[in-house]
Formats: C-alpha cells, structure tokens, sequence
C-alpha cells in the first residue's frame, strides 16, 4: 500500500498544494508523464535543427526549423535556396556574408541575426548557429546547427537601447543647454540662445516662449519656432490665472497638457488665438532662482503626446538651468547700465558747432563683460575760431579708468581752451596725469585745426594718428611724430611731443578712433586698418551714416572687449572755385630726421595728387632747399606744397625760413662739397626763384605734372 497524504486538522492538504505547484503549461499532443524528445524540446523554445551537407548542397530542417522559417514540409525542397520565400536578399546577404568569414578564416562556428518574413507579412527575427565540420585536410564539408525565434530576445535589447539612448539623448540636452547658457551675460545674450538656431531642440521641443515677471506684469520676451508670432495684446498682461505662462509665474507649479484642445479648454481666453498655437502638447514652467519667481518659460510640441515622468523631470531640470542664467543676466544687466550711466556722464553733453565743417562722434562700451573703459573724445571751441579735437584712452576698463579719464578730459580741455599749442597742450596733460599719483597711464592724440585754411597742427601720445579721406575718396594715414603715452612721458621725463602740420582739403573728411575700432582678439591690427581704410573709403558720403557704418561694421563684431570712441570731421566746399590743395610742414632747426620726413609726407601727398613722374624731382628739390635753409640760416623751414589749377597742373614747392639773407647761385668746381643746391633745383624744375616774406624769404619752384599716359620728352 501506498501511504497516502490526508488533510489537517487545520485544512491544509498537501496534495492541492502539489498540484499548485507543479501544474505544467498545457501543450496540445504532449501528456503529463510521457517523455518528450528532443526535437519536440527544441520545438517547444520555438528552436530547430538543421544539417547541410556543403558537398551535395543539402540542407536538412526538422520540424522546429521549419516552424522557424514558417514554412510548410511540401514548401521545402532541402535546397538552401528555396528559404529565399521567407528570407529578404538582404537578410540572406548577411547570413552569407558570416558564413563566408568563418569559412575564410578557417573558423569552426559561425552565428547571425536576421529576419523572416511570415506568410502573413509580419517580421520576425531569428538567429542561426552552425559547427563547422572539417576533414582531414581541413576542408570544411558540413554544418550542423540550431535555428531559432529571436524576436522577443531582441525586443527587450531594443528596449534596454531606446532607455539608454534617451537617458543620453536627455544628458546631452541638458549639457548643449548649460553650455550655451554659461556664455550668456546679459538677458538679450539668454534670449539669443533660446531664440537662435536649435534653441528649442535643445528642449526637446519644436517652439518655446520665454516671459519675465516683474511687478503685477508678465511680459513675452522672446518666441522661437512657433509659426505664428505671439499677438501684441499677449505680449504684455497682467499677472494673473488667466494665461498658462502667467499662471506657472502666479503658482510656482508647472502644467503638462496633452494637446491643443486641452490647453484651450484649460485657458479659454486662448480660443481667439488657436490658429498660432501648436496642435501638440505644451508644458509651462515656472523659472525660479533662490526662491525668486523671474518668468516662465512655455514649450510646445506639433505632436499630441502624454507626457513621460522622465520628459517632465528633464523639461523641469532644463527651466532650472533657464532660471538662473536669467538671474544672473538681469544682475549683469544692471550692473552695466550703472557703468555705462556713469561713463556717460563723464563724456561731452553735446559738440559746439564748427563754421565752415561738420563734425560727429560715437562711443561704445565694450560688448563683452561688464566693465566700462577709459575711451573719450571732447571738440572744443578755441580762440580764433579754431577748434580742438580730441580722442583718448585711458588704460583699463573699470570705475577707476572711467574715473581718472574724466578728470583728464576736463584737465585737457582747459589747456586747449587757453590756446596752448598742441604740444603744450598734451606736455600739461601729462604733468597732470603724473600728479593724479594713479598707475593708469592714458594715449591721446589732439589736433588743433582751423578750418579756413584746411591746416591741422597734430600732436600724438602714444595714440593712433589720423585717417583723412578727401573728396576723390583716397584715403591716407598720414606720418604723424608723436611721444610716449601721456604720465608715463613724465615719468621717463620725455615730455616731448612734436607737431606735425597736415592740410585738410575742402570736401575732405577727418577721422580719429581708438584702437578699439581696429583691435580684435586674436586679430593683427595691420588687419584691421586695412579694413577700416576700406570702410571709410567705401562708406555713406553723409556724415552721420558714415559714423554709424563705422560703428556697426567694424565695432560690432561678436568677441569686441574693448570700448570704442570715434571722432569724424568733415571740412564743407568753399564757395566760388575749388581751394588749392596744400601740404605744409615745419622743419626744427635741431631735428636732423625732419628732412626725412618731409620727403615720406610728400611722397604720400605727391601720390594723392597723381604727380607721376616728377614725384622724385619734388623731393630731391625740396632736400636741397631745406638743407639750404638750415645750414645758412638760424631758423627752421616751413616747407608748403600746393598744386596749382589750370592747364597743365603744376605743382609749386616753397621753403620759407626768417633770414633775409638772399640766395647766391655759385659755380663749384669739381672737388666742392657744397654750393649745387640750387643748381639741382633749377636742372630739376621748369622754373625757380626767391620772394621775401615779412619775417624772412622763401625759395620757390614749380613743376609741370605730366598728364596720365604722356610719354617723357
């Protein structure tokens, strides 16, 4: 007999509980004791067997395999190729390509994934795996393998793929967000990033709206990607419940709609505007920064969805970044406009008008970081109707720089209103920079020009000279002599800044710049002359333009550090006939490079005038005729060159000095050292002589400017 189990008292039979445990899943044709084979095992895992004889080019399947490849025993010929009604091309081109590589390689198994497609249509992806059998000679002669259903295997990778690659889609989103977020200083640098190209992607969105809240007011300030811009009465409203961006400011908590209908539903005062809103999902975040509510920010989708907790965490996450880059650019923003408040205090109210030109200014702080600098220029009114300009910077770019150049603007400005030569003027500017006992040393150049007679009397501190640009729209940077930055010339005790005379032709126009116009990081300031030249050449003829062209195409540029002061005067055209073009300079009886020179300013103005050949004839002329004037006389040489009008041009070459001593034409013999100046000047020129002047003589000559194209004669 057969012991068997009874109930418990308390109930319990251990027989149920058995039968609990053990009950099999239900497969038709198998019984519950009776042994199951192995080509049934494999069946039931959905797996088969199969053998290929590589030599005849038979392949045996069994039942499992066929089940695999959804075939029917009558559909199959034992040909390999007839697997090619449920096998793609493709598919069968990467069980071969396998296959081929162990062959090749001499290895002695071989697997692959690829895919069926089932009588009905549907995909199903299975996996073959083969032992390659080998003679004696190594020669592969049979493959004994499983095929199988792999389908639910691959799903669950693809699966553990598409969460992996959206935990890295959603770390890179908030790593390109903060990035580009952490370059942003001011609130128009936030708004460019949201704004700019991809700045709603990097949301996972296909639109956004960014709002501020300041007060009881809610205010739209920026929208990227949506197809129509927000209505003028939706950009400014009242903080309230009533709208869903300035609801989240109001709550402090996000909403999360599915699609269009939901959001009107929700906010009814949107029905109007339905056509200029996405037909998706949309979520409203409010933007918070230590506790402070800034604004809020809307995302909206084309696609209606539901919204995943892991999409509402990142979108949370990434108004978090948006929060305090806004926080910090509005802290930005104040700070600069305190500065740059302050620096234009400290800057001419207004320019005094000029009788008989024009003259205009621009300055710019420096379009990165939030410090101001020490750039400024100043036009003052002087004796004798003259008029001083004045362009400068001092070094820096803080408070302090601000505040040492205002009080070396006002200091500059009285020298020159006194009527201090150039020289003097910038000598007492230094001395007042030195006293200032301040580290900051300033450039600066000041031209003192009387606009009647075209003359510019230039002194220069360590400062970029002078760009003229005249009528015919040639452009000169004249050679201008100057002297080391103003404070640090008293320092070294080299208060010495020479002045150098230029001519400003009716029509002509003058500008003076900081190097902020010309300098970029990274940049060869020979670059940026050269497009500043350009620029000037090429620009508006009306003032006013012309500055801003300047200012905008050369100044504005991303990456400017520096700030920016620029100067443009513009002598009108006399009435009657046209003034004659003149160049005048002045020779120190002590400056032995003086002669040298002259001879580069002529060559430069010579070039202007189109002189051609004659070019070399005026300098060696104008060599001798100095050397005159300061080897016979105690004086120095005012040396003018004028071109005459008429037919044909002739250009007129004077040297003045205060002897009155006049000029004895000698015959040398042939070992003299001395005594054929004048002979060159008469070899040299069409025509030559002497005329006294009230404090002296001047030697003159002229000669005839060949016409373009003449041949020599």
């Amino acid at each position: 007999m057969t012991r068997q189990s009874r109930p418990s008292a308390d109930g319990y039979d251990p027989r149920a509980h058995r039968e609990i445990r053990h009950v099999p899943e239900h497969v038709p044709g198998v019984s519950h004791h009776e042994p199951i084979g192995l080509h049934r095992r494999l069946a039931l895992n959905r797996m088969g067997t199969f053998d290929w004889d590589l030599d005849r080019g038979f392949m045996d399947l069994d039942p499992g395999a066929l089940e695999v490849f959804d075939l029917r025993p009558e559909e199959y010929d034992g040909a390999p190729l007839s697997l090619v009604r449920r096998v793609p091309p493709e598919e069968g081109m990467r069980l071969d390509t396998a296959l081929s590589r162990a062959l090749r390689e001499g290895g002695s198994s071989y697997g692959a994934y690829f895919r069926v497609q089932c009588r009905d249509g549907t995909p199903r992806w299975a996996h073959s795996q083969g032992r390659i059998l080998h003679d004696e000679d190594g020669r592969p002669y049979r493959i004994v393998g499983i095929v199988r259903e792999a389908s639910g295997e691959l799903a669950d990778s693809a699966l553990l793929r598409s969460l992996q690659q959206e935990r890295q889609r959603q770390t890179a989103m908030v790593q390109q967000t903060t990035a580009a977020l952490s370059r942003a200083l001011s609130v128009a640098d936030v708004t460019r990033v949201l704004t700019g190209v991809g700045g709603a992607r990097r949301f996972g969105a296909d639109g956004l709206v960014l709002g501020l809240a300041e007060g009881d007011r809610f205010e739209v300030i920026a929208v990227a990607g949506m197809d129509g811009e927000v209505p003028e009465e939706m950009r400014t409203s009242q903080l309230d419940d009533t709208l869903p961006l300035s609801e989240a400011a109001v709550s402090r908590r996000p909403a999360f709609l599915s699609t269009r209908g939901e959001l009107i539903a929700r906010y009814p005062r949107l029905r109007p505007y339905s056509d200029v809103l996405p037909t998706g999902s949309s979520s409203f975040l409010p933007l918070i920064a230590q506790d402070t509510v800034i604004g809020a920010l809307g995302l909206f989708n084309v696609e209606p969805a539901v919204q995943s907790t892991e999409a509402k965490n990142l979108a949370l996450a990434l108004a978090g970044v948006v929060a305090q880059s806004l926080q910090r650019a509005t802290l930005f923003d104040q700070e600069r406009e305190f500065a740059t408040g302050l620096q234009a205090t400290m800057l001419p109210r207004r320019v005094p008008p000029i009788s008989g030109g024009e003259v205009t200014v621009r300055y710019h702080p420096a379009s990165v970081g939030r410090d101001i600098g020490g750039d400024w220029y100043d036009v003052i009114a002087l004796p004798q109707g003259r008029t001083g300009l004045v362009v400068g910077d001092v070094q820096g770019h803080d408070t302090h720089a601000a505040a040492v150049m205002g009080q070396l603007r006002i200091a500059l400005r009285a020298y020159a209103a006194e009527g201090h030569a150039p020289e003097t003027v910038l000598v007492r500017a230094s001395r007042f920079l030195a006293e200032l006992e301040t580290e900051r040393f300033a450039t600066c150049t000041y031209v003192q020009a009387d606009l009647d007679s075209g003359a510019l009397h230039v002194a220069r501190a360590g400062h970029l000279g002078p760009l003229i640009c005249d009528g015919a729209r040639h452009i000169d940077w004249p050679e201008v002599r100057g002297g080391l930055p103003l404070g640090v010339a008293t320092a070294f005790g080299h208060d010495h800044f020479p002045e150098t005379q230029l001519f400003l032709e009716p029509g002509s126009t003058l500008l003076l710049c900081t190097d902020g116009l010309v300098e970029q990081p990274g940049r060869d300031i020979s670059a940026g002359i050269e497009a500043l030249s350009a620029a000037f050449r090429t620009g508006p003829t009306e003032l006013e333009a012309l500055a801003d062209r300047l200012a905008e195409q050369l100044w504005a540029e991303p990456g400017s550090e520096d700030d920016l002061a620029l100067l443009l005067l513009h002598r009108l055209p006399g009435p009657g006939a046209a003034t004659t073009p003149r160049l005048r300079l002045h020779v120190h009886q002590a400056d032995p490079s003086g002669t040298a020179e002259v001879r580069s300013a002529l060559r430069r103005t010579l070039d202007q005038w189109r002189a051609g050949e004659i070019t070399h004839d005026v300098e060696v002329a104008a060599s001798e005729l100095i050397a005159n004037a300061l080897t016979h006389t105690e004086s120095g040489a005012l040396v003018s060159v004028e071109l005459l009008p008429g037919a044909p041009r002739r250009i007129r070459l004077e040297v003045e000095d205060r002897s009155s001593s006049w000029p004895r034409r000698r015959s040398p013999g042939e070992t003299a050292t001395s005594g054929r100046g004048l002979m060159l000047v008469e070899a040299l020129a069409e025509r030559w002589g002497a005329e006294p002047r009230g404090s002296g003589k001047a030697l003159w000559c002229e000669f005839v400017v060949p016409e373009a194209g003449a041949t020599p004669g």
